[in-house]
């Protein structure tokens, strides 16, 4: 009980975080399969993230050869009590192309509109700019030293949050 309890209000503070923030870091894979980074204005919705960007920006392209990405939320460096422990959530994203006029694009645009306003729907209407949907395969919530949790499941907190508790040991894998 007492980690079920744990765990909700951790959850609680990712969704917290993501809902503060307005912009998400991308790393994408070019046709070579190496690494681009960039960022893109976001919106939460159905347990994912949507964001909207032109085939004329690198990352555009890149999500639409593959969908394996990462994403990075930071807290700002000023607001941050020490610059070595910034709040942050990332997660490893699986993305998907919404198709123009279909129900899911309309309903993706409204929920970007609504947060980042009415300037989504004049580049919307843009025949470059495309809609796209991120889902969350894993991703690790950090919000401190000795603070670091793994979020595992396809949701923006998972289908459990675990505390990494073995200090700072060799991995093989980082999330």
């Amino acid at each position: 009980m007492k980690s079920e309890i744990a765990e909700q209000r951790i959850s609680n503070e990712i969704l917290e975080f993501l809902e503060s923030q307005r912009t998400l870091n991308l790393s994408t894979l070019d046709e070579d399969g190496h690494p681009y980074a960039s960022y893109a204005p976001f919106a939460i919705g159905d347990d994912c993230f949507y964001i909207l960007v032109s085939d004329i920006a690198v990352h555009g392209l890149n999500l639409k050869r593959n969908s394996k990405a990462a994403v990075l939320i930071v807290q700002d460096e000023s607001q941050a009590d020490t610059i070595f422990a910034r709040v942050r959530v990332n997660y490893q994203i699986s993305a998907a192309h919404i198709a123009h006029q279909t129900e899911e694009f309309e309903s993706g645009l409204a929920i970007l509109a609504a947060r980042q306003g009415e300037r989504i729907e004049q580049l919307a209407a843009l025949n470059d700019f495309n809609l796209f949907r991120l889902t969350p395969l894993n991703g690790r919530y950090v919000k401190n030293f000795g603070k670091a949790f793994s979020i595992t499941g396809n949701t923006l907190t998972g289908d459990s949050i675990d505390h990494l508790r073995d200090g700072h040991k060799p991995r093989k894998a980082a999330v």
